[in-house]
């Protein structure tokens, strides 16, 4: 079989929810609902952190974060690591990469350092605000729109900020030229490609191009998700959290008003929208060059958003489906039953995926597993669990907050570590999916299901063992 080309469409900071195949009536997403008639949808598909950077990581060394070391938001990745894409380059794939990695401290415009990535094609921008001259986003905005440009970096009243810039200017839509541009002309014609697409939005600041913000209604999309004394029976980090978010250092849930909830979640729908027509561009390229057969479409995000739900804003220590359960859409023509639903996946799982589609053997490093036969239909002896770890990795707290999820079977297990892990006292969180899918009732010191708490902590205690790295080979008996 000819290896088939991966084209990878990658969004930072979507909910699963935020999708009109994911069964939401209220966002624009008719390319991607397209893609997910067309492919498989993994209803259930959870990242491995619920912040950037060591979910990132984890996608692109396919392993836990305890093990590729890349903990927290502002850390490094060893910069010895190995990407699977240079596996894929070393087995002949010509791959390339445009916009945000995030592999790396990227604080103040820092210039993100490299590993072993083995992306021949590598424009790279890890936001579209000012920072690093090796910006590409904003070379190529100062090049063909030089005035958006001049008037975003003034940021005068009444000038187009980095997020509202026109359409024509806007990150996403640079992310869908430069992606375009490889598809059509820069990418080596007589070898099999994986190309990552990796849009900003629908990341905060919340704002978008005035034509997608005009697509909704503030008043009508749905409130948040929540009650009002739900805080109450959760983990104190989550009062702090709805009063601050990011440890302190950006507006929490009740600093805002219910109107100004409403706003951001209009402008939320409304990047992701943008993000869909970008989408759409980009599939009716492949459609042109005729590569549409051949390519595996993947399209995914890093982690969620909490958007007011469960009174909380943004990201950080919280397990809930909305910031740690994302979209995947595989599309594989003639090898995937179109429409098909399936689910319980990981982000570990993509890059095996990747190398197995190619005919490339994995490293013993990796903890994921191939989706191939799922895709096929085949899930005997797939795994019945999901496994995220926060451990500080947002914006820090003060004790630190270290957090392990165990999602099984309808079960959602939640651990807020304590000493000697860290001085905060421990506690957690535990929700029955199937009568509370919206995760507001807490069942952790529930006497009724204290048999349930206890089953679950001792299959984490299993899957935390099963998780550890013992790649390296064993040479002898001593």
């Amino acid at each position: 079989m000819t290896a088939p080309n991966v084209l990878m469409l990658c969004t930072d900071q979507q909910r699963f929810d935020a999708l009109g195949a994911a069964g939401n009536p209220h966002i624009h997403t008719p390319n991607l609902d397209r893609l997910a008639d067309e492919g498989v949808l993994f209803e259930s598909c959870y990242v491995q952190n619920p912040v950037c950077s060591p979910s990132r990581a984890s996608l692109m060394t396919g392993r836990y974060v305890p093990n590729h070391g890349l903990h927290a938001n502002g850390v490094d990745l060893d910069p010895g690591t190995e990407l699977f894409t240079r596996r894929l380059a070393d087995s002949g794939y010509d791959c390339g990469l445009v916009g945000k990695l995030h592999l790396a401290s990227c604080h103040g415009g820092r210039l993100e350092p490299r590993v072993d990535d083995g992306f021949r094609v590598f424009r790279w921008a890890h936001d579209p605000y000012p920072g690093s001259s090796e910006n590409a986003y904003h070379r190529w905005l100062r090049a063909s729109h030089p005035e958006l440009h001049d008037a975003a970096m003034r940021g005068d009243e009444g000038d187009p900020t980095w997020d509202t810039m026109p359409t024509e200017a806007h990150y996403s839509r640079w992310i869908g030229d430069e992606t375009i541009d490889f598809l059509t002309t820069s990418r080596h014609k007589d070898k099999p490609f994986f190309f990552v697409a990796n849009f900003f939005d629908p990341h905060h600041g919340f704002g978008a191009p005035q034509e997608y913000v005009d697509l909704y209604d503030p008043a009508s999309l749905p409130r948040p998700v929540t009650t009002e004394d739900e805080l109450s029976s959760k983990p104190p980090i989550f009062e702090d959290a709805s009063k601050k978010s990011y440890a302190g250092h950006a507006r929490g849930f009740v600093e805002y008003t219910e109107d100004e909830l409403q706003e951001v979640r209009a402008a939320y729908y409304a990047m992701v929208t943008l993000v869909d027509a970008e989408v759409g561009r980009i599939l009716d390229a492949l459609d042109a060059e005729g590569l549409a057969d051949d390519t595996i479409v993947v399209f995914t995000s890093d982690h969620g958003e909490m958007l007011g739900d469960h009174r909380l804003m943004l990201k950080g220590p919280f397990m809930y489906d909305c910031a740690v359960r994302v979209p995947l859409i595989i599309r594989w023509p003639g090898h995937v039953q179109p429409g098909r639903r399936t689910e319980l996946v990981q982000w570990v799982d993509l890059a095996p995926t990747f190398l197995d589609a190619a005919g490339v053997e994995a490293p013993s490093t990796f903890q994921g597993a191939s989706l191939l036969p799922l895709l096929g239909g085949d899930a005997d002896g797939w795994r019945d669990w999901a496994l995220c770890q926060y451990r500080d990795s947002g914006h820090s707290y003060d004790p630190p907050v270290h957090v392990t999820m165990l999602r099984h079977d309808h079960w959602k297990l939640v651990v807020h570590h304590g000493s000697p892990a860290s001085a905060r006292a421990r506690t957690g969180e535990l929700y029955d999916l199937d009568a509370d899918p919206q995760e507001l009732t807490n069942l952790w010191a529930d006497a009724d299901h204290a048999g349930t708490r206890a089953d679950l902590q001792s299959l984490l205690l299993d899957v935390l063992v099963a998780t550890e790295d013992r790649s390296r080979p064993r040479l002898a008996h001593w």
